[in-house]
């Protein structure tokens, strides 16, 4: 997935969410041809939803980062390192995402995403960060 990312960013218009919201059906079976990217039908399908709920989390938080601050009052969660996949906040935020139309959103990616946008600190005793 990593290796094809300057594929994705190509394809999907650098990753800008107001253009990805705006895909209609020309767009889509345009991105389907794409060899350059995972091409499923439901994952594109999902990538313009995803978009569009992101606009309204903008609309009703100001902005996705206040939304994804707002599960933990702004606070950056500190885990001992284990090899969970899953947490309580992973959990409580990827059922909302799911209940305001956004998918492939489980636990395991709100996880994986919560770690990469430093929400939740779960690094490992010793680790240079």
């Amino acid at each position: 997935m990593l290796n094809k990312r300057e594929n994705f960013r190509a394809a999907f218009d650098g990753f800008d969410v107001e253009k990805i919201a705006a895909y209609g059906e020309e767009k889509k079976a345009e991105l389907m041809q794409n060899k350059g990217i995972i091409r499923s039908r439901r994952k594109i399908d999902a990538a313009v939803v995803n978009c569009r709920a992101i606009l309204e989390l903008r609309r009703e938080f100001g902005s996705f980062e206040r939304y994804i601050w707002s599960f933990t009052n702004g606070q950056t969660v500190t885990e001992p390192w284990t090899e969970r996949t899953t947490s309580p906040l992973s959990d409580a935020m990827s059922k909302d995402l799911k209940r305001r139309g956004m998918k492939f959103v489980g636990s395991t990616i709100v996880y994986s995403f919560l770690q990469a946008a430093g929400v939740i600190n779960g690094h490992e005793e010793g680790c240079f960060c």
